[in-house]
């Protein structure tokens, strides 16, 4: 059905979470609350998408603005309560002439909400002909949700907070998600006469539906995945919820034909994509848009931020953030790669490099204890240990170029801005300063000179 306006209510503050970052700023999988809220309700195609704000306004604002750049931000007053924020923006909506067919509410707090969860409340909504409808979920333990009272026909008969239930209505194990669909008239209607009476001393929109029912028919639809309905108050809770989104991304990576060793160790963000046969082992954390190709092998204790791993690579022990691995490369253990690097096929960057901004052309080997920076290596190139291209001069970063088939000594610096050829050889040692033809050797004379007896007595 058409979706006239979505309101998401992000102004909380979320005491409980006990952090100077508002509550629906908090990540889940790579992704804040609200990111992942504002996604799932866009993918209903609303006429309007309008955020609720007050707690730190203009940083969720400014997030809210990031993740869709079309959102309408309504700013909540200081009364308090969800009740309230519906009000601010029905008000703000109505002034804009947007007020009008079918409405969405949903709160920011629940990471794991889907788009095809609220299309089915959406889809209940419309042929049930209610005029509200409350998205629910029924839980083992209820605690801390507001409670689903039905009346003997099956309708709801109203939502009571669970400070506000009593024994019998806190023993009901249907809960309140916080999602409501309803008819923008009948909504409007029954956000008027809300009120503060109650032990929180908020306007809740709870309260509401008791005053639609006055109008109109008020029904209910129960999410098929509990799951997806799950809200966060603390990090207790988000650490449980991000653990069992995290099983199920493992699980579904697994029946695709990935190995995963050890899932309860292995971290892998929504966005992450890995080819058939690919191993991932374990204490490996896959992030943004990270990409594993066939028969790669990562980990163990590897983090890769938005990588690019083809097939047959293998990282170990290393971090890779915005960098391609050719096929069959060898990354680790114990490499930093920094943002910007390219390496070429059957490449290697050992043990201790740290590499930024290189472009690593194919079969060329970097072994260990080596910094690669602003450098482009050519082909079937090897780098001594202890190299170093020393890139910055203190105001500008410069780049080193050096050719194919070179032989680096150990204990090498370029400084850069230096070329050097193909088919050069380097001695142990060497520092170079100027750039250096194809197929010539080249050294720096560095006379040793010893000097005998030269400590106190009284230190010998």
């Amino acid at each position: 059905m058409t979706l006239s306006a979505a309101i998401i209510l992000a102004a909380g503050e979320g005491t409980r979470m006990r952090s100077a970052t508002p509550k629906v700023l908090h990540t889940l999988a790579g992704k804040t609350f609200l990111q992942r809220v504002m996604a799932s309700v866009a993918g209903l195609d609303p006429a309007t998408l309008a955020v609720v704000v007050h707690y730190q306004a203009e940083r969720v604002a400014e997030a809210a603005r990031a993740y869709n750049e079309s959102v309408e931000i309504v700013n909540q007053d200081d009364l308090p309560g969800t009740g309230r924020a519906v009000q601010c923006a029905m008000n703000q909506l109505a002034s804009e002439g947007k007020a009008e067919g079918t409405v969405l509410i949903a709160a920011s707090d629940m990471p794991l909400l889907d788009t095809q969860t609220l299309a089915g409340l959406l889809d209940y909504h419309r042929t049930s002909g209610n005029d509200a409808t409350v998205l629910t979920t029924v839980l083992d333990d209820p605690t801390g949700y507001g409670r689903i009272i039905r009346d003997s026909d099956g309708s709801v008969l109203r939502i009571v907070e669970q400070k506000d239930a009593n024994s019998s209505e806190l023993a009901v194990r249907e809960v309140n998600t916080s999602v409501y669909v309803f008819d923008a008239k009948v909504l409007a209607a029954a956000i008027a006469g809300l009120d503060s009476k109650n032990a929180q001393g908020e306007f809740y929109l709870t309260d509401a539906l008791e005053t639609a029912r006055h109008t109109g028919r008020v029904g209910a639809w129960a999410a098929p995945d509990p799951l997806s309905v799950e809200g966060v108050n603390d990090r207790v809770q988000l650490a449980a919820l991000a653990r069992a989104h995290n099983q199920r991304v493992c699980e579904y990576w697994m029946r695709q034909g990935v190995t995963i060793l050890d899932p309860s160790t292995t971290w892998i963000e929504d966005d992450v994509r890995i080819e058939r046969d690919a191993q991932i082992l374990p204490g490996s954390f896959l992030q943004g848009s990270t990409t594993i190709g066939e028969g790669a092998v990562v980990g163990p204790y590897t983090t890769l931020i938005d990588a690019r791993i083809d097939a047959e690579a293998h990282v170990e022990r290393s971090r890779v953030q915005e960098s391609h691995v050719g096929r069959a490369a060898n990354i680790g253990p114990w490499t930093y790669m920094r943002p910007g690097n390219d390496l070429g096929e059957e490449t290697k960057a050992g043990a201790f490099v740290e590499m930024k901004k290189a472009h690593i052309g194919n079969g060329t080997k970097v072994p260990h204890l080596s910094y690669i920076g602003d450098a482009q290596l050519g082909e079937h190139t090897n780098i001594g240990g202890g190299t170093i291209t020393a890139n910055y001069d203190g105001v500008h970063k410069n780049r080193t170029k050096i050719g194919s088939n070179v032989h680096v000594g150990a204990g090498n610096m370029f400084v850069a801005p230096v070329e050097v050829g193909d088919g050069v050889t380097t001695g142990a040692g060497s520092v170079v300063r100027h750039d250096v033809p194809d197929d010539t050797m080249v050294y720096s004379e560095n006379t040793q000179h010893n000097i005998e007896g030269w400590k106190p007595a009284w230190e010998r």
